[in-house]
């Protein structure tokens, strides 16, 4: 290393710097032969093991399921089998289903108990395009289904899926407040099944 008289800096003659750089990078090389770990390797097990769409489906499935609130339908006999489901032997709050709402906009779940005529199908019709989606419609007793006994009548529509969609039909002439129970079980089966990607 010599010092520059005119200048007073050092200068490194090419010799020097050469032998520099090359201890450095020997150096560097005898000491980092393994490859340094990767620190994101962790999110490949995170993404593996808790954000998945599935898990998405089955939280939001959840949610849907424990919270459907019915609107009351009650149009025949059948709705005093409905009501009595609502009271607390049969506890239909344990599903969280608290209240029949009485806005169809609060609702979600439809149950149709009782015979349907021509006169109240477009009432029906109008409530059931009222209820925000995702929504269910849940068709209880023999006339609800089908018409029932009065299926001949000319005023009478012989089951509710002519108007709406029926996801459940629960059968029966009343059916009782168990049979009802079993049906909004297979609702919450189906929305179990349900996926935010299918979703239109």
């Amino acid at each position: 290393m010599e010092v520059d008289e005119r200048t007073g800096l050092y200068v490194y003659s090419d010799t020097e710097l050469d032998r520099a750089e090359g201890e450095a990078i020997e150096s560097l090389k005898a000491h980092c032969q393994q490859a340094i770990p990767d620190p994101d390797k962790w999110l490949e097990e995170e993404l593996r093991r808790n954000i998945l769409l599935t898990s998405v489906d089955f939280m939001l499935n959840w949610a849907r399921r424990s919270s459907l609130w019915p609107v009351n339908f009650g149009l025949a006999c059948c709705a005093f089998e409905m009501i009595a489901t609502a009271a607390s032997r049969f506890d239909i709050s344990r599903f969280g289903m608290e209240i029949f709402r009485a806005s169809p906009r609060q609702a979600d779940l439809m149950i149709v108990s009782g015979t349907l005529t021509w006169k109240m199908a477009p009432q029906l019709r109008r409530i059931y395009d009222q209820m925000a989606e995702p929504k269910w419609v849940l068709a209880m007793g023999a006339c609800a289904i089908s018409g029932g006994t009065f299926v001949q009548s000319y005023s009478v529509v012989p089951g509710v899926n002519c108007i709406v969609p029926v996801d459940v039909y629960v059968p029966g002439c009343p059916p009782r407040p168990e049979a009802l129970l079993y049906g909004i079980r297979m609702i919450h089966h189906k929305i179990s099944k349900k996926s935010i990607v299918t979703e239109g």
